[in-house]
């Protein structure tokens, strides 16, 4: 690679961007069965071994920003450096085995067309492989370490995400041939957005919204929507794949409507935001996918002046610990790092139910203010 190129071009970053495939099961059984054909020819050999595996590395290390040839949406890559698993390696050893397991699972799922969330995947190798795998993390660490041998998509290899997140406002979502759903007369919790991809991918929206709300925590109960005209959407904390992936549907469908985001004033309401902007590494060869240009509406240092000293919450090391990983990024933008500067100077965290000190319908009044100004960043 010619190192003269700048970092920040989309030549240099799609040269280097290592990303997982969405393929079809046969192809995944395919590179699975490769795989597996690779690992025995090594033991077959005149001088047998037992193969390493070559897994794209999944730290910071390895990452860059990238930004879109045709867009104004920069988001986070993974490049094809490797870091191996090896047998050979006494505390590679178990993760080394537990790569094999979760592969044989997931062609089994595939020939059977199923698909299954990583919470069954867990249950299923607890019973199967106990001696392996004792966590819930153990095989989601696994499975990205799958989907970084393979090259192919969570979704792609029969597992699907857990869906958590939810939708409301004005939106009405329709697939072939099922009722209409109309957004907007359900009741606080929304509709529960599925973590089967291939069924969000079919959805058509119908919608007179002007924005896209995204809210950390819950949908607001005081119906936003109806004070400003737009669709709210929730992972409920750090987004997951299915949640995001609705977002960037919804921003291709209806380009014209802002991004905009409530989230508390601390280092994990920005983390959030920029999960949703940007990507995640944790997220690994998916990490790019689905990021939107998401913008901040609230709450921002400026706006403190609402909140009571009540309200104020001494920030905890865990906050301090985000706040220097977000520092540490290349894609975060000056305003975001001034405001994150303020946060860890002052000291305080602030969530966003602290309006709710000025009554119920605050939000609404909030938020339509700042939209009006284009007070957002």
């Amino acid at each position: 690679m010619d190192s003269s190129l700048p970092k920040s071009s989309l030549f240099f970053a799609d040269q280097r961007l290592c990303s997982a495939d969405i393929l079809p099961p046969s192809q995944v059984r395919a590179r699975l069965e490769v795989a597996v054909l690779n690992f025995l020819k090594s033991l077959a050999s005149p001088t047998p071994a037992i193969s390493d595996l070559p897994l794209i590395s999944r730290t910071s290390g390895n990452s860059g920003p990238r930004q879109g040839l045709l867009s104004d949406v920069s988001s986070v890559f993974l490049s094809k450096s490797f870091s191996i698993r090896s047998l050979m390696r006494s505390n590679d050893a178990k993760p080394f085995i537990r790569v094999w397991k979760v592969m044989e699972l997931c062609f089994k799922i595939l020939a059977q067309e199923k698909l299954v969330t990583q919470r069954e995947l867990f249950y299923k190798l607890l019973c199967d492989s106990p001696d392996c795998f004792n966590s819930q993390d153990q095989v989601n660490r696994t499975v990205q370490d799958v989907i970084a041998l393979i090259h192919c998509s969570r979704q792609s290899l029969g597992i699907m995400a857990s869906g958590r997140g939810a939708i409301t406002g004005r939106l009405l979502l329709q697939e072939s041939g099922q009722e209409t759903i109309d957004c907007a007369v359900l009741g606080p919790a929304g509709h529960a957005i599925t973590g089967d991809l291939s069924l969000l991918s079919k959805l058509d929206f119908v919608s007179d919204a002007r924005y896209i709300i995204v809210v950390e925590k819950r949908l607001a109960e005081d119906r936003l929507y109806n004070q400003v005209p737009s669709i709210l959407i929730t992972a409920k904390g750090y987004p997951d794949i299915a949640t995001r992936f609705l977002l960037h549907r919804l921003s291709q469908s209806f380009p014209h409507m802002p991004i905009l985001a409530l989230v508390d004033w601390n280092p994990a309401g920005l983390a959030i935001l920029c999960t949703y902007k940007f990507g995640s590494i944790t997220m690994g060869l998916e990490a790019y996918r689905y990021a939107c240009n998401v913008k901040w509406l609230g709450l921002r240092g400026d706006d403190l002046q609402l909140i009571p000293e009540e309200s104020l919450v001494h920030l905890k090391p865990r906050d301090l610990q985000i706040a220097k990983s977000l520092l540490s990024s290349e894609l975060l933008q000056e305003s975001y790092r001034t405001e994150l500067a303020s946060m860890v100077e002052k000291g305080h965290r602030v969530e966003i139910e602290a309006l709710y000190y000025h009554g119920y319908d605050f939000l609404g009044k909030y938020a339509a203010t700042k939209i009006v100004q284009s007070d957002y960043i």
